[in-house]
């Protein structure tokens, strides 16, 4: 493995784990030449997955995407990194587990809001008034009526 630091083409593994998800193998690697460490990750290749866009274009599936967007909605929220990790990771699971090549990006959304819903309510709320483009507060009062009604009805 060639070093990030100095460009040597080889390094020696020090250290190597499965990741909790047990979907690849985490290694601590170390430089001879600059004595520096890094960490690489081994994974099963697996077929693309694209997403087919609302206009019909289509782009790579980017669970760093779908990271990247959780993490704007559970901003300032309670909600630890690694739980939303998990989310996204379950999230590429199950657009994987559809067993097909494509899948659009309503389903995506979706999924994020399903997770999202069951991690933090307001999380939810502020995914999902920008996902289903809320146009005004009384859309945004709806979304919020119907989460209390589901909440008050899992609690009788």
């Amino acid at each position: 493995m060639k070093c990030p630091f100095c460009g040597h083409l080889d390094s020696r593994v020090i250290e190597s784990r499965t990741t909790e998800e047990m979907t690849a193998v985490r290694r601590r690697r170390e430089c001879p030449n600059c004595r520096r460490r890094f960490t690489t990750y081994e994974r099963i290749e697996e077929q693309p997955l694209v997403v087919v866009k609302k206009d019909g274009s289509r782009e790579a599936f980017s669970r760093q995407k779908i990271l990247s967007g959780m993490l704007k909605a559970c901003e300032k929220r309670p909600i630890a990194l690694k739980v939303l990790e998990q989310a996204s990771f379950s999230i590429e699971k199950a657009a994987r587990d559809t067993g097909k090549g494509e899948v659009t990006s309503t389903q995506i959304g979706e999924l994020v809001m399903e997770k999202l819903k069951e991690i933090d309510d307001v999380a939810y709320v502020r995914f999902a008034s920008v996902y289903r483009e809320f146009r005004d507060v009384d859309s945004f009062r709806h979304e919020v009526e119907r989460i209390l009604s589901e909440k008050g009805q899992r609690q009788e």
